[in-house]
């Protein structure tokens, strides 16, 4: 696993010890991170402050994203892969698909390299928390 991704893992771990849902994502340009972010849905009492969203909102205004890699720990769903698309982020690299497919097809439909790494860790992060709060994680997935 590289430092990215690792990033991005600890960004969700963080969530998670806020008392929120354990996605994390990193933003890459020139091989530095310029943004962090993780989920904060229950911390801010905000529908739209998924981990990507709020990755984005810490990177700031950058000028151009198309040189641009976004590490999410799980599959960007449809809000996030619009911003993906909107910023003209060219690659997503996820930790995982298996608990939620999100929206990879919708992202390689508009030119967006996609890869899933398949982690076990990021896996295991999500299920037992989806396990453990099912009701909070239909909330989040607009279920």
């Amino acid at each position: 696993m590289d430092e990215f991704m690792a990033a991005a893992i600890a960004q969700a771990r963080q969530g998670l010890n806020e008392g929120g849902i354990p996605i994390g994502s990193v933003l890459v340009k020139d091989g530095q991170i310029v943004g962090r972010g993780h989920n904060k849905r229950v911390q801010d009492n905000d529908p739209v402050t998924h981990a990507e969203i709020d990755c984005l909102r810490n990177a700031g205004r950058i000028g151009s994203y198309q040189d641009t890699i976004l590490y999410s720990t799980l599959m960007p769903c449809y809000l996030c892969a619009g911003a993906v698309v909107q910023f003209g982020i060219k690659k997503v690299i996820a930790g995982e698909s298996k608990t939620f497919p999100g929206a990879k097809e919708f992202m390689e439909s508009h030119g967006v390299e996609v890869i899933d790494l398949n982690l076990e860790e990021c896996e295991q992060l999500m299920s037992n928390f989806i396990q453990a709060h099912p009701q909070l994680w239909n909330e989040d997935i607009g279920k």
